[in-house]
């Protein structure tokens, strides 16, 4: 394990927001959903790639509040650019279970 100071982790902007669109995505090269995430109005909508297809159906996923890094430099995914990172935990079997708050908070809240 690397330790890092606390101004490290002050620079990963992890904030909340709801899914509000979710579509296949099948040039990707593992199965993923192509998402797009509402973090409110100073952040707004951003898309991002999720290989969560395992565990979570495109029904399950819309409305969903997830946590994901927003800060990140866009990523050119297939044919797709993804704007911010979902974060998730691999289980055993390598599905990934989203991180999810656990009560409803407005979009774009920081990760205190």
């Amino acid at each position: 394990m690397i330790e890092i100071d606390w101004s490290d982790f002050q620079k990963v902007e992890l904030r909340v927001g709801t899914v509000v669109d979710v579509q296949d995505f099948p040039e990707a090269r593992k199965p993923a959903y192509k998402l797009e995430v509402d973090f409110g109005s100073e952040i707004g909508v951003k898309k991002s790639s999720a290989q969560v297809t395992d565990l979570y159906s495109k029904e399950d996923l819309l409305g969903k509040q997830v946590m994901a890094v927003v800060n990140f430099p866009p990523k050119q995914i297939g044919p797709m650019l993804s704007e911010c990172l979902v974060t998730g935990f691999y289980r055993e079997d390598g599905a990934v279970v989203l991180a999810v708050p656990d009560k409803s908070v407005q979009n774009g809240e920081r990760l205190a």
